[in-house]
Parts: C-alpha cells; structure tokens; sequence
C-alpha cells in the first residue's frame, strides 16, 4: 500500500527581470530564502527534512541543493539531490518528493525550482589547440543528440506555429491575456501571500512584488514587435516568455506527517513523463497528458477544475491546448510566464 503525498506548503521568490531588481542574488542565495520560508511556515522542525530536491537550469554546476540547504539554515544532517531537465524540472522536484514519499523513502521533503539567469555564467570550452586563450564560447549546452535537429526554443516554437497555423495575431493576443492576467492578480493581492520578501540591492528597499508584469502591454502593442527568428516569422520578444530570475520552495510530507503537522494541502495523485522528437519540445505537453488520461481516465486535461502549463511561447500554449482541448479560462487564470517571468 502506497502513502498518499500533500503539498503543505508553497512559496515563492518575487520573479524579476534578467538584470533586474533581483540581479544582485544568485540561485543559491534565492533557492536558500525560499527553502527556509518554505520550512518555517509549514511547522517543521529543519532536522526533520528528509532530503531537498532543487532543479535547476542554468547555472555552474556542483549541488546547488546542498548549498541552498545548508544556507537556509538546515542542519548538516539534511542532504540535497540536484536535478536537471530543463524547463521540467521544478515540476519534476515536486514530483520527485511525492513518488519517494509514495515508496517509503521518506515522510517530508522540500522540492525547489530556482534560475537566476542575472548570475548564470558564461559557458565555454576549450578549443582543439587550446593555449592559454584558446576557449570557445557558446550561448546554450544541445538540446538533442543522435542525429537530431537541435533548433532553438524560439526557432522550434516558430517552426510550430507555422506548421499547425497560429498566426501572430492569436498568438499576441494569448500574451496580452497572459500580462493582463498576472497584473490583475498582483493589484488584487492573490499573490501577496505565496511571495517572500528579498533584500534589495546594496541595503536599498525589500522586493516584495513581481517585476516581470506590464498591465499595459495590449495586443496592439504586441503586434509592434519584430519576429527574433526569421523574417515572416511570429514569435517575438512580447508573445514568449521572459526571461527572469527566482525560486519556488514546495514543502511535501506524507499524508499522516501533514495530519500531524495539523496541515491539509493538496493530494499528488499521479504523473507521467514522455520524451517527444526535439524538434516537437514543445508538445511534451500533450504527449505526457494523453499518457496519463490512457492510464487513468479521471486525468483527462480537459476535464480539470484548472490546468497550469509553463507559457515558453505562447505559440506552444495555444497549440498544446488546440491538441488537449484545453478550455482558455481555465488555463494559467494567475498568469504565467509570459507576464510572470520564466525563472
């Protein structure tokens, strides 16, 4: 018999532009302010944490979760598993928590998806006749192998967009949608609660709100921006996500743990991940969607009360949710990264 999984608690950084007010913060230093906001508003005791998962993208190597951990202010006793899939892996964490949490492993785990593009370094290597300046530098690690073509997101989201017919104009106005969205949650406090302040720069005002969201960004105004991957094209700088730095810390106990926490949440029931031609990243998505429904009906994507997707490009979006059925009021109803910022 499996122990059911909950997520007690979850918290967030502020997400900030590349550059931005949040620049002066590397990922272990926003991974380690929401792990321990994480752990203190959930009751727990730190040396009850059985392990931290942090995902991690685009950073220098080594065991961020480790560092995060030990910053935050966990005792030494307390291990940290990093993991890398990319865009995935936030979610990954989280699920990662719940299935050790499923096997036994464990009872209470702090799952953590953090970038800080701001700090990320420069990545190089060293040339075939490498002398002391002899390195090469290069702006992304591939993205496929054996074979494959290795386009760009924005170059695979352009090629997308025009093979299943998604004109500027809908993508742009999904943009719109997504600002406008994030905006309003913001002015109306819905994200008040989930954000933990972080120090500003050289001593000056605490962040305390997201900078990435522009209530006047319209679809009008969408449409002024160039195509960034070929002429013609329709991905542009407004209808994809913006780059941003910041961290999410998820607390996940087993059900029994949160009871006696004397805390409710909300219940990991299942989770499937499928690999899809490079090309195609973006209808992961759907492949893994449809996986799940095939295993249980009760998951099919169009029936859920709310459905949160990680908005690369909105031309991604709007074809992930032609392909699942996706009802649009239901989707990303907060905003999502396209207004939020893709930390």
């Amino acid at each position: 018999m499996t122990t059911t999984a909950v997520v007690v608690e979850a918290v967030r950084t502020p997400f900030a532009r590349l550059d931005g007010v949040l620049a002066h913060l590397d990922a272990q230093a926003l991974a380690a302010l929401a792990v321990r906001e994480a752990v203190a508003r959930a009751g727990v005791a730190p040396g009850d944490v059985d392990d931290v998962l942090v995902a991690h993208a685009a950073g220098p190597g080594g065991n961020l979760a480790r560092l995060a951990a030990l910053d935050a202010g966990l005792p030494a006793s307390v291990p940290g598993l990093t993991l890398d899939r990319q865009c995935g892996g936030g979610l990954d964490a989280v699920t990662l928590a719940c299935r050790l949490i499923a096997a036994g492993a464990g009872e209470l785990y702090v799952a953590v998806g953090v970038d800080s593009a701001s700090t990320s370094p420069l990545r190089a290597e060293a040339s075939r006749d490498a002398g002391a300046h002899g390195r090469g530098f290069f702006p992304r690690r591939a993205f496929s192998a054996g074979g494959w073509d290795d386009p760009g997101m924005a170059e695979a989201a352009d090629d997308l967009a025009a093979a299943r017919a998604i004109p500027r104009a809908r993508q742009d106005a999904y943009a719109a949608a997504s600002h406008a969205r994030a905006s309003a949650s913001a002015s109306g406090g819905e994200f008040d609660a989930e954000i933990v302040p972080c120090p500003g720069r050289d001593g000056g005002a605490t962040v305390t709100r997201d900078e990435c969201p522009r209530a006047t960004l319209d679809a009008a105004r969408c449409a002024r921006m160039p195509p960034v991957v070929r002429p013609g094209g329709t991905v542009t700088a407004a209808n994809a996500s913006q780059i941003a730095d910041g961290a999410v810390a998820v607390v996940v106990a087993a059900e029994g743990r949160a009871r006696a926490l004397g805390r409710g949440g909300l219940a990991f029931r299942d989770s499937v991940t499928v690999g899809v031609p490079p090309p195609e990243c973006g209808l992961g998505a759907v492949a893994a969607a449809r996986a799940l429904a095939t295993r249980d009906p009760r998951h099919e994507a169009r029936a859920a009360h709310q459905v949160a997707m990680t908005e690369a490009f909105a031309a991604q979006v709007l074809a992930t949710a032609d392909d699942l059925q996706l009802d649009p009021a239901r989707l990303n109803p907060r905003g999502g990264a396209i207004g939020l910022g893709h930390p």
